[in-house]
């Protein structure tokens, strides 16, 4: 299999590429190329060498991370913007790009689509940049995940030799951020190296997902199991007319209604990937029965651990040749082929956000109200956070005089500075205290046993 993403980056797109649309804009390889440039250049007069990249428009992200790379770079893409997630990486960056300002005291390249008309040549390479991810490590500290361009390269040469035959004449649409591994892959580098053209905008409405399947003959919906078991409903479960060639899924499973109920409407069911931003992808699958088993990518090995039945996994999507550990418990079936039965670790998923327990719990007891804390995933009546709260003899106070609302809010307020609100508790409880057995380890069951009435 060819480089795929290195050979297209090492010449650029041809300047009749169709690189990103929305409803009213067109960027082809030409514009793209200027925009690069200018940014490259900017960049390379610089001498700082670690960037933060963030910015919502898909097409001035993608001149950012291309401009960074192509100038040897460490590019740090953070899991959002929040302001306390921003001054925890504060000593991680020397500069930021991003089409708005985000830090002070900072170096800045500002992203804009409004560059003089003078034509540029596409930047040479001496040296590749590589990428930065942050996600919540087992600790409750954000752990940083290096990716080199040959591991991105890599991921994407595979991706397009698994999925190609499905993708004749493709766009891009997403409903999924690109600052994350699986929308940064699947929306922006392997699209831009297989000449698909990609939305600039994040999809965040149904009506705007069938206005682009009416407009488009051929599209491909990079999509979550959060946003995809709702999307039925929204449809009316009723079969469409005009429905995308395929939809990817990525952030956690999908359970077997949801992908029947997209099968309904869209003509089959999702293609769905598993992996991590540590390990890249892993497996996929498509949900033609209940309890599919994963079928590992071409060049991923898999093993199980033995002693827990935890996941091992070796692929060149790694930072080293070796085996890697995963959280995940495992039924190997055959080689290459395994069915998922849970976490072993306090790693959730909350609408495919990816969210540590033990780093909320930690940020929720630096508050003065609060002694202890403890969070426990709820399944009725929905999935959601509880939270478990003791409080401190000030927060008690509070409690008594300013209400249950107010403290949820304060409590909110704090965990608003690293969370995104999506992630947060959705309901909330405040016992004398947290109960305990007689090793002093938290009961999950009684825990939960908190939330069974309102």
């Amino acid at each position: 299999m060819t480089e795929l993403l290195k050979t297209w980056l090492s010449k650029g797109p041809s300047s009749q590429q169709l690189i990103s649309f929305n409803h009213h804009d067109i960027i082809t390889g030409g514009a793209f190329t200027n925009q690069v440039a200018s940014v490259h250049l900017q960049l390379s007069q610089s001498t700082c060498r670690r960037w933060l990249l963030a910015c919502e428009s898909s097409d001035l992200f993608a001149v950012g991370l291309c401009a960074a790379l192509l100038a040897g770079k460490e590019i740090i893409l953070p899991a959002n913007t929040q302001a306390g997630s921003l001054s925890e990486l504060t000593h991680e960056f020397d500069g930021v790009i991003s089409d708005k300002a985000l830090c002070e005291g900072k170096a800045f390249v500002m992203l804009k689509k409004e560059l003089s008309s003078a034509t540029s040549q596409w930047p040479t390479s001496e040296k590749w940049g590589e990428l930065v991810l942050y996600t919540s490590g087992s600790s409750g500290q954000p752990k940083a995940v290096r990716k080199s361009l040959a591991q991105l390269d890599a991921e994407v040469t595979v991706l397009e030799h698994t999925f190609a035959k499905h993708l004749p004449q493709c766009s891009v649409v997403s409903t999924v951020s690109h600052q994350h591994i699986y929308g940064l892959l699947f929306k922006i580098l392997w699209p831009l190296a297989a000449s698909r053209p990609f939305l600039s905008d994040i999809i965040e409405y149904p009506e705007t997902l069938t206005y682009y399947t009416s407009l488009f003959p051929n599209l491909c919906l990079i999509s979550s199991p959060a946003q995809l078991s709702r999307l039925p409903e929204s449809l009316d479960n009723e079969k469409q007319v005009r429905s995308p060639s395929l939809v990817f899924s990525s952030g956690g499973p999908l359970n077997f209604e949801a992908a029947q109920g997209i099968a309904h409407c869209y003509g089959r069911q999702p293609i769905e990937v598993f992996g991590s931003t540590e390990t890249g992808g892993i497996g996929y699958r498509r949900q033609i029965r209940k309890d599919q088993p994963w079928q590992a990518f071409t060049n991923v090995e898999i093993s199980q651990d033995p002693k827990d039945g935890a996941l091992t996994v070796k692929s060149p999507y790694l930072e080293n040749q070796n085996w890697l550990r995963c959280e995940d418990k495992i039924a190997l079936i055959e080689p290459g082929l395994f069915r998922l039965e849970g976490r072993l670790d306090r790693i959730i998923k909350i609408e495919e956000k990816r969210v540590s327990l033990v780093q909320m719990e930690t940020l929720l007891e630096s508050h003065p109200l609060v002694s202890h804390a403890a969070l426990v995933m709820l399944s009725q009546p929905r999935i959601q956070l509880g939270a478990v709260i003791e409080l401190s003899e000030h927060g008690k106070t509070h409690l008594e005089s300013e209400g249950k609302l107010s403290l949820n809010n304060l409590l909110k307020a704090q965990l608003l500075t690293q969370f995104e609100r999506v992630t947060l508790p959705r309901r909330w409880r405040y016992p004398a205290l947290l109960p305990v057995d007689k090793q002093g380890k938290r009961v999950q069951s009684q825990l939960t046993e908190l939330f069974d009435h309102d």
